[in-house]
């Protein structure tokens, strides 16, 4: 069976859109029309419905990705092992992850994996830290570094490369906000001020726990994708809000906002690691990246 055309499958199995995977695969929207309907002759099944508007696998598509992935991960062993005496490891691996944790978490496991496995390509995509884990169940991305949620999925394997604790920030620049705050002597009045929050994901869940906790009404002035636009948004002024202390460490803006003194009783913060898929962990490509993270956690502990 062409491995290419297997390879072909995973990706329009993933996007189920045509022109995005075409371009993905680097050939053309009619090329891999094509290659599909000679995979599907192939096997003797139609693995996708599809008419003008939309793309679905069928259920014997649903079944034949585990059978492509298997494939193409044997494939990938057996040539380590012919070719290269040392089982030199290849394969593709798409990561997604927020843009603070791409250079802080992600430059330690890239910069690593480059002196062990030249070559593993990746493909990285950032974005909302929140939409992490959903973005691996999905099969949108391989893996994904993310916060760990309360309760995890079972079906998702998460090695713990870090932590980062919860601090609620304030502009530095004169504006209301500091004038209210510089009149709290003793306890801040937090349902005097106006928040800006995370449109979903585990701070958002946190930091509204803390509220019903205290009492507060909290005041939202803007809900936002992202906690790198959280800290921007807070050093012009406009509100205040609870932020991961590692993005405002790695932000250019940092200086421009100041962590409240007041944290008493500040929610807790949480984990950040690598998570996958547990059924995919026996890719040669996707443990490489996962023993890596095993052994940046055992550093780093020791390193603190």
């Amino acid at each position: 069976m062409d491995h290419k055309r297997l390879s072909y499958f995973l990706v329009l199995a993933k996007t189920l859109h045509f022109a995005r995977a075409s371009e993905l695969c680097h050939i053309s929207a009619p090329t891999l029309s094509r290659n599909i309907k000679q995979l599907e002759d192939e096997v003797g099944v139609a693995l996708f419905s599809r008419d003008n508007r939309s793309v679905k696998l069928t259920r014997e598509g649903e079944s034949f990705i585990d059978y492509a992935n298997a494939t193409l991960a044997n494939w990938h062993r057996f040539r380590a092992n012919v070719q290269d005496p040392e089982q030199t490891i290849y394969g593709k691996v798409g990561i997604y992850c927020s843009v603070t944790a791409s250079y802080s978490f992600l430059h330690q496991m890239l910069e690593q994996l480059r002196l062990e496995h030249q070559h593993i390509e990746l493909k990285l995509n950032t974005g909302d830290p929140a939409l992490a884990i959903n973005r691996v169940l999905d099969s949108h991305e391989d893996m994904a570094i993310a916060a760990k949620p309360d309760k995890l999925p079972n079906q998702i394997a998460f090695a713990s490369i870090g932590y980062s604790s919860l601090v609620f920030i304030a502009p530095r620049n004169p504006t209301l906000i500091r004038e209210e705050l510089a009149t709290r002597t003793e306890s801040i009045d937090w349902s005097k001020l106006e928040f800006i929050v995370p449109e979903q994901g585990l701070t958002r869940q946190r930091l509204e726990l803390w509220w019903r906790k205290h009492n507060i009404n909290a005041k939202i002035y803007a809900q936002v994708a992202g906690h790198e636009a959280m800290v921007s948004m807070v050093s012009l002024g406009l509100g205040i809000a609870m932020v991961p202390k590692i993005v405002l460490d790695n932000s250019p803006l940092k200086d421009r906002v100041h962590i409240i003194s007041d944290q008493r009783d500040a929610p807790a913060g949480f984990e950040i690691g690598l998570a996958v898929l547990k059924k995919n962990l026996s890719d040669p490509a996707l443990n490489a990246l996962w023993n890596i993270a095993q052994s940046l956690k055992e550093i780093n502990s020791v390193a603190n």
